[in-house]
């Protein structure tokens, strides 16, 4: 029998451990949530009423990110993640703003059942993600159990020339003949390795999708809008880092290129000193792909300080033999 080409790039995958194809199998419920004229792609695991979790993507990704993680959270909780209008498979709009994808992540919160717990939910943003996090924190902080901002980099004035380009309009996805061949163009920004491709290849896949026939058609391209970048609307440093009303955490990789020195500092200098200050080890910008059992570890050790043990199921029982005598 001869494969198409997707089955045989499917065939192709690589071996992945046991505990990320447990959390894969783990299938979310998948729906669409129609927000301010666009269909916003939604995922959620666990039961409505428990303490609940809003997970927020970077730039250009997609709630996808989130779901070899979020099943490894979501014990006793309701574990929801989303992707922002023009990334993922949520519609594309006109222009872009942060307010925007804040107002987008209440309507998902508030729709998929997260404010229905006596716990209030907790926010958590990874990237660019995390600015809008930080605007979801200024409209309804008081009624969130706080927010965990994950190597969000802030520009630490006019002279970070890193954010002050703005793109034109106009731009077109690649097409790719092949799924096999758009997978292997899959690249991370900033530009890093990846030392688990099992990770890649599964970010690569969900990335993509046939191209509209408007772009070309016959083939795959990637499923952000291109002009993303052109159309957002900026937000200023000086307004993302205005105090919230809730509990922040933060959480960085030890060698996140984007994390600068003057980044940390002003970072550091907006955050409430008591604040949780969370360094991976041996993890870069995406702090998923490099460490993602790290990060786990590192966010339900903070959740479990955030949200009373009481309130959750646990699913870690002690053998006979690991119990004191």
């Amino acid at each position: 029998m001869t494969l198409r080409p997707e089955a045989a790039a499917a065939e192709r995958r690589p071996v992945a451990p046991a505990w990320f194809d447990a959390a894969l199998a783990q299938a979310p419920e998948r729906t669409h949530l129609e927000v301010e004229g666009a269909e916003i792609e939604v995922l959620a695991w666990g039961e409505r009423g428990k303490p609940g979790l809003l997970l927020l993507h970077g730039l250009t990704a997609h709630a996808d990110w989130w779901s070899f993680l979020a099943p490894l959270l979501a014990q006793g909780r309701r574990v929801v993640a989303f992707s922002m209008s023009g990334m993922g498979r949520s519609d594309w709009r006109d222009t872009y703003s942060l307010d925007q994808h804040a107002r987008e992540a209440i309507a998902v919160a508030q729709a998929t059942g997260l404010f229905d717990s006596d716990v209030p939910p907790i926010l958590i943003g990874h990237s660019f993600g995390s600015f809008a996090t930080r605007i979801v924190a200024h409209t309804i902080g008081a009624k969130l159990g706080g927010i965990v901002l994950v190597d969000g980099a802030l520009a630490a004035g006019d002279h970070d020339v890193e954010y002050g380009v703005v793109p034109e309009r106009g731009h077109r996805h690649r097409v790719y003949p092949t799924l096999e061949q758009a997978i292997a163009r899959f690249r991370f920004e900033p530009a890093q390795t990846c030392d688990h491709p099992y990770i890649l290849d599964f970010l690569a896949r969900t990335s993509l999708g046939l191209a509209p026939a408007a772009h070309g058609g016959d083939g795959w391209s990637w499923r952000f809008d291109p002009d993303l970048r052109a159309k957002t609307l900026r937000t200023s440093s000086a307004e993302l880092l205005a105090p919230v009303t809730c509990r922040v955490a933060l959480l960085f990789g030890d060698r996140s290129k984007l994390m600068t020195s003057a980044r940390l500092d002003l970072i550091r200098r907006h955050t409430p000193p008591a604040a949780p200050w969370i360094v991976i080890p041996d993890a870069g910008h995406h702090i998923m792909v490099d460490q993602p059992l790290a990060l786990i570890a590192a966010l339900r050790a903070l959740l479990e300080t955030w949200q009373p043990a009481a309130t959750l199921e646990h699913s870690f029982t002690p053998s006979k033999s690991s119990v004191p005598t």
